[in-house]
């Protein structure tokens, strides 16, 4: 049958409306008690819920770099660890280096050159002495020339004279003062018959002398070498090399088979100090990607401190740690590869502040996002509880005045009856 068969009078119509939206009210108004919001859909408020989406969205990305900021973190911290761990081993090889500089010389004796004595008649063959090489510039000595090389390049010359100037010298001190400012590694000390001894100092015992007028770089079981000429030498004087002690460079060499050890475990440590496959010292490069567009990025380079990469080495035997100068070449290696490490690991520990920042940064944003979007959907509940209670109270009303209205039509079917 058709419902506009049904005929209902404009009172009870009135009223089947009034119960009828109070009851779609009261629908709206649990839905939102159970689910918590007030925008479930589209269709509920489409500028709240699509802008509310899109805030949930950008938050969920964001919120799924975190991961991949939270490994590089890892990345970093595991970069310094190994950087912690690469400076107490160089710490470690300056502590054998200093047991060297402290073992005794290695060499029974250094060697020595000896230059021409005085010669001539009378005064001329007259020798010097230690506060006095020419006799008040009487001797053949006086005028006469010394020439030290110690490298390709650096080259003193010193006159023998009782005249002041500039490269003059007429002392045995006075001529070991020049030659320590000129870091020529000789102390010089006159004889009997005027001649002048130059012996190796106890830092370079190893060192080579030579007396050919030019340079050569020194060989095995050397440290440094000098070569000595001038018109004060000639091809009769007598040069002694130096004779290593065996105990002393046993000793030395076990030290030397220390260092090397160290230096393995530098090497295996810088491989080690890894994270997910990254190796900040090894060579490898971490970037960071800190927002969901990836516009905003951090690229950390890294660095290789293999041995080789910190300008170290491992030693040998007889040509390492034989002397101080040869000790202290090494030492001069492992403080600029200290040097090295303290400004790595400040580099690397302003990276982790920033990526840490960065990290703090996103986790208050995604708070931010999703507070802005529950904001735009999130329903009051005391005020839907309240609106509940008031429409259940309606419709208790409407059903009651719903009754009232057919009152009228009850009473003609008493009559009826």
């Amino acid at each position: 049958m058709s419902l506009s068969n049904i005929t209902l009078s404009s009172a009870v119509r009135q009223n089947l409306l009034s119960l009828q939206g109070t009851a779609d009210l009261l629908a709206t108004t649990q839905s939102r008690l159970a689910t918590g919001k007030k925008v479930n859909s589209a269709l509920d408020n489409p500028t709240n819920f699509f802008t509310a989406a899109g805030l949930g969205n950008r938050a969920s990305d964001i919120s799924n770099l975190l991961d991949s900021i939270g490994n590089g973190v890892q990345v970093l911290q595991a970069a310094n660890t190994g950087i912690t761990s690469l400076s107490k081993l160089v710490d470690t090889a300056k502590s054998i280096a200093s047991q060297a500089l402290q073992a005794s010389t290695g060499y029974t004796s250094k060697a020595t050159f000896t230059s021409d004595a005085t010669t001539g008649a009378g005064p001329l063959a007259t020798a010097g002495t230690a506060a006095d090489l020419t006799n008040a510039g009487t001797n053949s000595l006086q005028g006469k020339t010394l020439i030290f090389k110690t490298s390709a390049t650096a080259t003193t010359t010193l006159t023998i004279s009782n005249a002041a100037g500039a490269g003059n010298v007429n002392s045995i001190s006075s001529l070991n003062s020049a030659l320590l400012t000129a870091g020529v590694q000789l102390t010089a000390s006159v004889n009997t018959n005027g001649s002048l001894t130059f012996t190796s100092t106890n830092d370079a015992a190893s060192q080579t002398i030579t007396k050919t007028g030019t340079w050569a770089a020194p060989g095995t079981g050397s440290s440094s070498s000098v070569d000595i000429s001038g018109t004060a030498t000639s091809a009769a004087n007598a040069v002694t090399a130096a004779v290593a002690d065996p105990v002393s460079q046993a000793s030395r060499a076990s030290l030397v088979s220390q260092f090397n050890q160290i230096i393995t475990q530098i090497t295996t440590t810088a491989q080690d100090a890894s994270f997910n496959g990254i190796n900040l010292l090894n060579g490898d490069t971490l970037k960071m990607v800190f927002n969901e567009t990836g516009k905003s990025t951090s690229t950390i380079a890294g660095v290789t401190f293999n041995p080789a990469g910190l300008g170290l080495a491992s030693l040998t035997s007889g040509t390492d740690f034989i002397d101080n100068v040869a000790t202290n070449s090494v030492l001069t290696s492992l403080n600029t590869a200290s040097s090295t490490l303290r400004s790595q690991a400040s580099a690397f520990g302003a990276n982790l502040s920033i990526v840490q920042i960065r990290q703090d940064f996103n986790k208050n944003l995604i708070n931010v996002l999703q507070t802005g979007s529950s904001n735009l959907t999130l329903a009051d509940s005391n005020e839907e509880a309240a609106n509940s209670q008031a429409l259940s109270t309606r419709q208790s009303i409407a059903t009651s005045a719903l009754s009232l209205a057919n009152q009228s039509q009850q009473s003609v079917l008493q009559l009826l009856r």
